[in-house]
């Protein structure tokens, strides 16, 4: 079993306006006075994680109160990505590989902290510890607007970022498992054409050399980026669904 996950949580939230102007988005209350993270980091709690690695950097102050505060119930290790790889450097591959020294040689998980996900598929994930990486896949009806891995027994060979052209109804959502071998190639990562260091385009370096494979979501997938989530996520928590 996986007991590592690391959270990049260092963006500024800047699709949610003027509601993270004075905190990271993660810290955008939804319910009961607790902020999106909060449920993020419960339902990685629930499916096991015995150190959830969070990676900070804008408004970092925050979180470390946060961490103070309401996260500390949970098994946190903070990691400000502006001290260790620079201000310079943005994109998704940055923070993975600022977590590298926490991590060490082990496998580990990896999602978004502006994700949330069922504990059922996190503890799914946990038991993927073979020699793999793995991307989970959920389907969507409008896959152009996503990363769509292309797949060939049972192996992921490459992706496309939003194809212009159908692939597949199945897209990437951001929940990761990887073993060690991420971090040489997040570190050989170039400038997209986003001016970002892609972490999708270490993954596809992986899947050249046949060492990443494709799991299907069992539940759900909630981004949290727009105001209009921040209702949308707190009726779900009110479901009970989550």
């Amino acid at each position: 079993m996986i007991n590592k996950i690391v959270i990049p949580a260092a963006g500024q939230g800047t699709r949610m306006l003027d509601l993270a102007k004075d905190r990271p988005k993660h810290l955008i209350d939804v319910l009961d006075d607790k902020p999106f993270l909060y449920y993020v980091l419960k339902n990685l709690q629930n499916a096991g994680f015995a150190e959830m690695i969070l990676v900070v950097g804008n408004h970092a102050e925050k979180m470390v109160e946060f961490a103070q505060g309401d996260g500390k119930e949970f098994p946190l290790t903070l990691i400000d990505q502006f001290k260790v790889m620079g201000t310079e450097k943005y994109g998704t591959a940055i923070p993975v590989l600022a977590a590298q020294e926490a991590v060490g040689d082990e496998q580990f998980v990896c999602i978004y902290g502006d994700n949330l996900y069922s504990t059922r598929d996190l503890k799914a994930i946990r038991e993927l510890d073979d020699d793999y990486n793995y991307v989970s896949l959920l389907y969507s009806e409008t896959p152009e607007k996503y990363g769509v891995p292309i797949i060939e027994n049972d192996k992921v060979t490459g992706f496309v970022e939003k194809p212009k052209q159908f692939i597949s109804n199945w897209v990437s959502i951001g929940c990761y498992k990887f073993t060690p071998d991420i971090f040489p190639e997040a570190a050989k990562v170039g400038v997209s054409e986003r001016g970002e260091y892609e972490l999708t385009d270490a993954i596809a370096e992986l899947a050249k050399q046949g060492k990443v494979k494709a799991r299907k979501m069992l539940d759900y997938w909630m981004d949290f980026g727009n105001p209009d989530d921040v209702k949308k996520v707190a009726e779900f928590l009110e479901s009970g669904k989550a």
